[in-house]
Formats: structure tokens, C-alpha cells, sequence
């Protein structure tokens, strides 16, 4: 009766912290002249960014957190209209009045809200944030019928001054001519797996080509970030690595 007791609890036990574990989120605090950024890493390509009283969440998803236990949105973006981006519960969750949504045109379809669309190369300031909308698609990696898995002109990869640091959020995309061409981005979210985005090659090629203050490799599902870490060694690049499986 006691071992029972003692396994019973320890199941408890357990079933209890992964219930907490699940809504514990590694996050990173960074200093601009207005105050301070604070980047939560919630998984995959979704983020949630809290800057001058405001919440940004960036591809909210059901499957990577509870949404009804973190803060509403003031600003939602969404990238691009897959299922792993794109998820009207998870931006019905989060909506409350007076929420921003900045979008594609294709995620426009598929939601209820008002939303502002932008398109690449757009710039926008909404609820005081310059945004710019830049390109994200694949160039090599496509599917067995010969299209991309992302095609151009279809996704938004998000640049987000927040005081004076530029912070930019690809999507999913490959290091395509117009990411390499990028200038005064502080801090970079790139995604990092293959066949649907870039391999660590890929995402050392674009990063010293624009130089980022700090990288963290985002979206990267089995790929082994400490690959990047080596390839960019040698660079004045600091690669932070979080859970962004």
C-alpha cells in the first residue's frame, strides 16, 4: 500500500510540474535608450515581444503555449498563412479591443478581424512601432510538383524598431538577395530548417552578409544550432541559442 502511495504521488508530482513546465518560457531582456525589450520565446517561429507597456506576439499557435495564461495582445504579426504561423484560435485568444493584426494578404482570408495588410517592401508605424514587411521565400527548396514551399511575394518576414534597435523576424524564407542586403538590424530571428527554409550554411551565408548584433536561430526543429556557432565563429556575430524548436 505504501509503494502504491509513494508511485501515485510521484506520478502527481509529475504531472503537476509538466503542467507548470509547459507555460515557462525562457526570455531575454535588452536595453534601448526608452527602456527595456523583453523577447519571450515561446517556440518554433512564435515570439512574444514586451516593449513600453505594449505586447507584441508574433505567430501565436495554439500548440506552443496556453494563450489563456499570457498577456493579450496589443500588436499581432503574422508572417505567412501556413499552420504553424497562421492560427485564428490562438489570435481570438489573444485579441482584445483596440488589437492591431498585421498580416499578409493570404492570412487576411483566412481570419474574421480587421486586419492592416502589408505586402514586401511596405513600411507602416502602427501603435507607434515603424514596422517594414520584407520579403520571405524559398529560391532552392521546393516541393515534389516544382513550386517553392514558400513562394515569393506570399510571406512577410517583419522588421520592428523598438527606440533605436531594429529587430527583424524572417519567417520562413531562404538567404534570399534582398536579407542579405539588410543594414542596421540589431538583433535577427532566422529560421534554420531544412527542406522548408535554410540549413546552417544558409543562415551563416546571410548573417555575415548583414552583419546582426545578436542571432538567434529560430524555427530550427531538429537541426543542431551549435552548427551555427561554429560557423560564425570567427565573426564580431553574438549567436544566442533558445528553445525554438
Amino acid at each position: 500500500m505504501k509503494k502504491k502511495t509513494l508511485i501515485t504521488a510521484f506520478l502527481f508530482l509529475m504531472t503537476t510540474w509538466a503542467g507548470h513546465a509547459q507555460h515557462t518560457f525562457e526570455s531575454d531582456t535588452l536595453k534601448t535608450q526608452p527602456g527595456n525589450l523583453i523577447i519571450t520565446f515561446i517556440g518554433h517561429g512564435t515570439l512574444m515581444f514586451q516593449f513600453d507597456g505594449k505586447v507584441i506576439h508574433v505567430d501565436p499557435v495554439s500548440r506552443e503555449a496556453d494563450y489563456t495564461k499570457l498577456p493579450a495582445a496589443d500588436l499581432i504579426l503574422i508572417t505567412h498563412e501556413h499552420g504553424d504561423h497562421l492560427d485564428p484560435k490562438a489570435i481570438e485568444t489573444l485579441y482584445q479591443e483596440g488589437t492591431k493584426i498585421v498580416l499578409t494578404k493570404k492570412c487576411a482570408e483566412r481570419i474574421d478581424r480587421d486586419a492592416i495588410v502589408m505586402k514586401n517592401g511596405d513600411q507602416k508605424t502602427v501603435l507607434g512601432f515603424k514596422i517594414e514587411a520584407a520579403p520571405a521565400y524559398n529560391i532552392q527548396h521546393k516541393r515534389s510538383d516544382g513550386k517553392p514551399y514558400h513562394p515569393k511575394g506570399d510571406g512577410n518576414g517583419y522588421i520592428i524598431t523598438f527606440g533605436e534597435k531594429r529587430v527583424y523576424v524572417a519567417g520562413d524564407t531562404e538567404n534570399i538577395p534582398e536579407m542579405k542586403k539588410l543594414e542596421n538590424i540589431d538583433i535577427a530571428f532566422l529560421p534554420m530548417n531544412l527542406p522548408y527554409t535554410m540549413n546552417p550554411e544558409m543562415v551563416a551565408d546571410a548573417a555575415k552578409a548583414f552583419q546582426p548584433k545578436i542571432l538567434y536561430p529560430y524555427h530550427y526543429g531538429k537541426t543542431d544550432p551549435q552548427n551555427l556557432v561554429e560557423l560564425l565563429k570567427n565573426e564580431p556575430i553574438e549567436v544566442r541559442i533558445r528553445d525554438l524548436r
